[in-house]
């Protein structure tokens, strides 16, 4: 075998081995993290704008189970979650479920309050959705991908973080069994 026939069989098998070991390179959906790190859910910092709501704050929403949800109307990626997002609140907001949208910009035309308020009224979104253009709420978190999803607990721990598109049906069976934790 030449040296340039071993460099390259080398190469083939690192990268062999990245592609298994890497779930976005596989193929495969990365598996979904508990933010134990974070403990607490922090509160919704340096909020402009309240949509669909009077201001919250994630104390006064002790005792609910609470699907936070980063995201941007201007990204595609979130916009295909919403769906979901929205499912989810039909089916439980009437057992516990709040959801409260963080409506983060990555671009300058995503900070006009009316811009987002289309957005909400294009996609249906009748949950309160929070404008966090200083992205203050955004780094409380330590969140880096849109979108990206948390679940809080009944006690204000955060069980359950996803980034990306897909796990709705883990983020269903989450939300399930913190509504109804007998069965």
């Amino acid at each position: 075998m030449t040296l340039r026939s071993l460099a390259a069989s080398a190469s083939l098998a690192a990268l062999c081995l990245i592609g298994t070991a890497s779930p976005g390179i596989s193929g495969e959906a990365a598996p979904f993290k508990v933010a134990a790190v974070q403990g607490s859910a922090p509160n919704f910092a340096g909020i402009s704008n309240w949509f669909n709501s009077a201001a919250l704050n994630i104390a006064d929403l002790r005792g609910k189970v609470v699907l936070v949800d980063f995201w941007t109307y201007g990204c595609v990626n979130c916009v295909n979650t919403l769906p979901h997002v929205t499912e989810l609140y039909a089916k439980y907001k009437d057992r516990g479920l709040v959801v409260v949208g963080i409506h983060t910009p990555e671009f300058p035309f995503e900070r006009s309050a009316s811009n987002v308020q289309a957005a909400l009224k294009r996609h249906g979104i009748t949950y309160p959705v929070a404008q966090d253009n200083d992205s203050q709420t955004w780094d409380a978190y330590h969140n880096q991908y849109w979108p990206a999803q948390y679940i809080v607990d009944q006690s204000g721990k955060i069980v359950y973080q996803h980034d990306g598109e897909g796990r709705y049906e883990e983020m269903d069976k989450t939300i399930a069994r913190l509504l109804n934790p007998a069965s």
